[in-house]
């Protein structure tokens, strides 16, 4: 393997990834949809907003110091 590799199906062509993932019994096919369920959002997750915006709302509410 080597630097150049920029694409997916490069890197899952390569031979020494190649001979990993038939160690470990891991398909290519398996690595795709992993990588592309990680890529789309969860529809049914619900969304926590980032920790500044659930401090604010608290404080409004008089839930926090």
């Amino acid at each position: 393997m080597n630097d150049s590799i920029s694409t997916l199906d490069e890197l899952l062509s390569d031979p020494m990834v190649l001979l990993v993932m038939e160690r470990d019994r891991v398909r290519p096919e398996q690595v795709r949809m992993l990588l592309e369920r990680a890529r789309r959002p969860a529809v049914d997750e619900p969304i926590v907003p980032p920790p500044h915006v659930i401090a604010r709302a608290c404080q409004k509410l008089w839930l926090c110091p």
